[in-house]
């Protein structure tokens, strides 16, 4: 008599038998004898949150969901104390942190325990009634636990777009102090989950990049990495706990084919700051044509222009500006400027310059001679030449500009 009924479209069905409703109502009069039975029913379901959950509130939830139930088989008036008990239920134990599908098993076992108080108070005759009006009984638990599963993931939606929310307040409040208040960072830490002495791993996405990182962070979770991911400034970020699971290799390596800019490894939390801005900072100086990751290392000239405004622009004019007077041919110029490149990007040899140019060495000395005359700038001098890098990561900067 336990086994559920076959479902039928509810217009198909003839109304409960007023037998059936009697029934109902006699068990309405003793509501408090079917706790125990379910009490005992649940017991194995429950065992995986019976700390969270004091025994006080389990017993007033359900005698009130089978007081609802009840009233609903028997057709009588809801009070307003019942009104909606099935969404405060789900409500609450989504907020005591009980799993889902113990509690929907908890909740099924509703059927039972009222079907077989029916039972219990039916003769003969009155079984027959029963099992004709079975799929009510049903459809009113089931109605129940729609109402406990609906406000449940509400309330878990609700539950995680606050921690999210808290979660961002923090980072945010992170960033502000700069990592030089200890309460902030400990508190900060404790919100995203980081231990503020392990090692972090900064990624900032340009707008239009920020999916990779999404995708990036998503994989990172799966593999047990503890990540926070946030927008700052139109940038993207990523911020990415190291460890024995996750390295800073395999943090490159769910980047491959995004565009973004790393930060050196922070050394604790209280680091994260600084490797934002650094990150934010390298993700300005990617080209255009980038198909993966920028580090640091390898962008601080780009980095240096950028930040420089409209000082790179009277820089490149300040040493370069004498390639462009009047008598120096443009074929000459770039020869000279093709010089200067080739050896800033090499290893700073000039035997090196003259293989990679397919000439000799004394004509590699000439051009930066004649580039010196010119610009007043002699390339084999430290300081000139990192001024010359500069001025040249300007123009490079200024034709990437035009291009786009």
């Amino acid at each position: 008599m336990h086994s559920s009924p076959p479902a039928r479209p509810t217009s198909a069905l003839p109304p409960p038998a007023p037998r059936v409703a009697e029934l109902a109502v006699e068990c309405l009069e003793g509501v408090d004898s079917l706790l125990g039975d379910w009490l005992e029913s649940v017991r194995p379901v429950r065992a995986e949150y019976a700390d969270s959950v004091p025994d006080d509130d389990v017993r007033e939830t359900a005698l009130g969901a089978f007081e609802l139930l009840l009233r609903t088989v028997a057709e009588l008036p809801v009070p307003a104390n019942l009104a909606g008990i099935s969404e405060r239920i789900g409500e609450r134990r989504a907020r005591q942190g009980v799993p889902l599908d113990s509690l929907l098993a908890a909740a099924r076992l509703d059927f039972r325990v009222v079907w077989s108080a029916l039972v219990e108070r039916a003769d003969d005759a009155d079984k027959v009634l029963l099992v004709a009006s079975a799929y009510h009984v049903w459809e009113a638990v089931e109605a129940h636990v729609t109402g406990i599963m609906t406000a449940y993931q509400r309330t878990v939606l609700e539950m995680g777009r606050q921690r999210e929310d808290e979660r961002r307040l923090w980072f945010a409040r992170l960033l502000e102090t700069g990592g030089h208040n200890p309460t902030v960072v400990r508190d900060a830490g404790l919100a995203l989950g980081f231990q503020p002495a392990d090692r972090f791993l900064c990624v900032a996405a340009l707008p239009g990049s920020g999916g990779g990182l999404i995708d990036a962070a998503t994989a990172l979770r799966s593999a047990g990495a503890t990540v926070q991911r946030q927008t700052v400034s139109a940038a993207s970020l990523l911020v990415v706990q190291l460890g024995r699971r996750v390295t800073a290799d395999a943090v490159l390596d769910r980047l491959a084919g995004v565009p973004c800019g790393l930060s050196p490894v922070a050394d604790g939390l209280a680091e994260v700051p600084r490797a934002v801005e650094l990150a934010t900072a390298t993700a300005g100086a990617l080209r255009p044509d980038a198909a993966g990751p920028l580090r640091l290392a390898d962008a601080w000239l780009d980095i240096l222009v950028h930040r420089a405004d409209s000082f790179a622009g009277h820089l490149a004019q300040d040493v370069l500006g004498g390639l462009r007077a009047d008598g120096v041919p443009a074929a000459e110029a770039e020869r000279l400027l093709r010089t200067v490149r080739v050896h800033l990007a090499g290893s700073g040899s000039i035997a090196d310059t003259a293989t990679a140019l397919y000439c000799h060495r004394n004509t590699v000395q000439q051009r930066f001679t004649r580039f010196s005359e010119l610009t007043g700038r002699d390339i084999r001098r430290p300081e000139d030449a990192a001024l010359v890098a500069l001025a040249l990561r300007v123009g490079a900067a200024d034709h990437r500009s035009a291009g786009r």
